[in-house]
């Protein structure tokens, strides 16, 4: 019986012992925090001239396509630009189109069929002075066709998409037509880029779009300044048309200073996100300007980023949470003169979180795409890397 006792003790004792020693506490996770916004990788473009891209889209095969504009290559001054690149930003070519006057492209996207098509300005062809510029190009980007617009003065092309019916949407500003100093400008292609109809928009100010998009009726959105409509100064602009380019209504929003817009979307709600800077409201100078509207243009909501010093955001894109991601450049903060900015917020427009990408020198972006991981590419020049004086600059930035 006193042997049984003793082997129940140390029975006992054995459970005591393992329950103990389950129940020490775990070792610290030593695993550094992931920063959501951490950058993968960058790429830089270029020679020993100025390069810069102006617009960055994901293609079909999970690489990217980017366009701007270079002085290292091609012609001669500065030539429109194209550059292709596998999905971890190396360039599988790069094309120039241009004479040997100036020739810039700000906007591309790829078509349908596999192609890009590419809007900007030309010295080099057309009527003469700037003249709006279309280019299309098969998918190693060699040139189908491409077609000038403009007259005696200065017309200048910002942003171009394919259209439903396989044509082409183009927003800009013109001097040679309309009713003043300068008109907001809209031209309709068909697939070969033949003008189908354009309109002007303004009064005998000055009057620019820079971003236009086809809405889900059919129409056009377009965004930019008015000096000839608003409260004062520069206000910043919403246009909506119908399919032939008649405006239905517009919008300008700003206050007694100046204000502008670069970039409009159509949000998923039916209303618009736009993007730009203001220097009516803020912290100080000109910050980042984030506007919300309702289908009819009317604001919802709106919301300023920046701080004692030059702000600005020059892209703006509905994220798939249902935020918004905004890049543009700040001389508030980061590392040198003038940083890249990258700014993402919820539906209301609040901030989530911001980064800085750059050195010690002038650094900005231009575009900015979500990607089908959750992150996001980013376009637009460095002076701080690269090869020498400014060079185009392609960014990821994980999720």
């Amino acid at each position: 019986m006193k042997t049984l006792k003793i082997i129940l003790n140390c029975i006992i004792f054995m459970i005591l012992t393992l329950l103990i020693s389950c129940e020490k506490e775990p070792e610290e996770d030593t695993t550094p925090e992931f920063e959501p916004h951490s950058l993968m990788w960058s790429q830089t473009f270029g020679g020993s001239n100025n390069d810069a891209a102006e617009s960055i889209q994901r293609t079909m095969d999970g690489g990217y396509i980017l366009v701007g504009y270079t002085e290292s290559y091609g012609a001669g001054n500065n030539d429109a630009w194209l550059i292709k690149t596998d999905t971890e930003g190396t360039e599988q070519w790069g094309q120039t189109f241009g004479g040997s006057n100036d020739d810039v492209t700000k906007s591309v996207q790829q078509t349908t069929d596999g192609g890009y098509i590419l809007a900007g300005w030309t010295k080099s062809y057309g009527a003469g002075n700037d003249d709006a510029w279309l280019i299309k190009t098969d998918a190693e980007g060699t040139e189908q066709w491409s077609q000038t617009f403009g007259g005696f003065d200065d017309d200048w092309v910002e942003f171009v998409q394919q259209t439903t019916d396989g044509g082409y949407i183009l927003a800009g500003k013109t001097k040679s037509y309309g009713a003043g100093n300068g008109d907001a400008w809209l031209i309709k292609t068909n697939a070969m880029g033949t003008e189908q109809w354009s309109r002007t928009f303004g009064s005998y100010k000055n009057d620019w779009v820079f971003s236009v998009q086809q809405t889900t009726d059919g129409g056009y959105i377009l965004t930019g300044f008015t000096y000839s409509y608003g409260i004062g100064g520069m206000d910043a602009w919403l246009i909506k048309t119908d399919a032939m380019g008649i405006e239905q209504w517009s919008q300008a929003f700003g206050g007694s200073d100046n204000d502008m817009t670069k970039s409009v979307q159509q949000t998923t709600d039916g209303g618009y996100i736009l993007a730009g800077f203001t220097w009516s409201y803020g912290a100080g100078n000109r910050d980042v300007w984030l506007i919300k509207t309702s289908a009819e243009g009317t604001e919802q909501w709106s919301q300023t980023f920046g701080g004692p010093d030059w702000d600005m955001a020059r892209f703006v894109q509905q994220t798939m949470d249902g935020g918004y991601i905004l890049a543009g450049y700040t001389d508030s903060y980061g590392a040198g003169m003038e940083s890249a900015w990258l700014i993402k917020t919820d539906a209301e427009g609040t901030e989530q979180w911001n980064q800085t990408f750059g050195g010690s020198k002038t650094d900005g972006l231009a575009s900015v795409q979500q990607t089908m991981d959750g992150g996001y590419i980013l376009a637009g020049k460095t002076d701080s890397y690269g090869a020498n004086d400014r060079d185009a600059w392609l960014i990821k930035v994980r999720h």
